[in-house]
């Protein structure tokens, strides 16, 4: 989805991301990954078949260096509350705007040795 796509972009764009982030899961290794959460759902049709969307994502980031995964994820939210416009590369939505749903929480993880933070994000976007 282009909207996916482009808050990919947005948010690799931010000065000195120590991990770039990437559609999917958290891997194995130390990753950033942004993907959906269950719950997004459509809040209004419109006659020419567009429609206001409300989606749910959530941003995980894993790594050995606690310190690190809680502070990239607090810039992350920063940047989030205050991302006013993101531009449609083919046409197929409208930014409205975008939350935090859920200030960085630490998650479950595997073994001790790594730390798995987790953020989650609500968007309001209108699509064609």
């Amino acid at each position: 989805m282009d909207f996916l796509d482009r808050l990919n972009d947005s948010i690799n764009s931010i000065p000195n991301l120590p991990v770039k982030i990437k559609k999917g899961y958290l891997s194995e290794k130390e990753s950033l990954a942004i993907y959906s959460l269950p719950g997004g759902r459509v809040t209004q049709r419109f006659y020419d078949g567009s429609k206001e969307e409300t989606l749910n994502y959530e941003i995980g980031m894993k790594s050995e260096d606690g310190s690190k995964v809680e502070t990239t994820l607090r810039e992350i939210s920063d940047f989030i509350e205050n991302l006013a416009e993101l531009k449609s590369k083919n046409g197929s939505f409208s930014f409205m705007n975008i939350s935090i749903a859920s200030k960085p929480f630490i998650g479950p993880t595997e073994t001790q040795d790594w730390f798995v933070f987790l953020l989650e994000i609500q968007a309001k976007i209108i699509t064609y």
